[in-house]
């Protein structure tokens, strides 16, 4: 198994995993996700994955066939009056196929995204995570990730 930059020919199973995940949000929050939908259309992955400013890291078995995936983001706080400006690395997708689970590929890819960003000048890695995914939650903070801030919500 090898990690490496994602390409168009991981098209599939990009979505097949975007796929899983939404499913996994669906289930919990069908009031927001839609069941069976992807967040984004083959256009748009493509197009993520020339865009200089996205890191597509792709977590390839024997065959070079994806079986997990960090999207990530650059995104810098800058032009703030009250904030320090810092450079962060934003992981908007990580997933591993379920039929892959338990076998610390996520483990793996969380490492090497880290690895990556330090050694990208990077002052830190941010996602978030839905109430809805406590397997998710649980994994991040046991990977040594904790809470930045809190967004609450009242259903009206």
């Amino acid at each position: 198994m090898t990690i490496r930059f994602a390409t168009n020919k991981d098209l599939k199973e990009i979505k097949d995993l975007l796929l899983q995940v939404n499913n996994v949000h669906a289930e919990g929050r069908p009031d927001i996700f839609i069941k069976d939908k992807t967040k984004f259309t083959d256009e748009e992955i493509i197009a993520l994955l020339k865009d200089k400013n996205n890191i597509i890291f792709a977590y390839a078995d024997e065959n070079d066939k994806l079986v997990g995936y960090a999207f990530c983001h650059e995104k810098e706080q800058e032009n703030s009056n009250n904030m320090v400006p810092v450079k962060t690395l934003y992981i908007f997708d990580l997933c591993v196929d379920e039929k892959h689970r338990h076998q610390h590929i996520g483990q793996t890819l969380l490492k090497h995204v880290e690895k990556w960003a330090k050694e990208n000048a990077f002052y830190n890695i941010e996602l978030n995570v839905w109430e809805c995914n406590p397997s998710a939650k649980a994994f991040y903070q046991r990977m040594g990730l904790s809470a930045l801030k809190t967004t609450l919500e009242k259903k009206l």
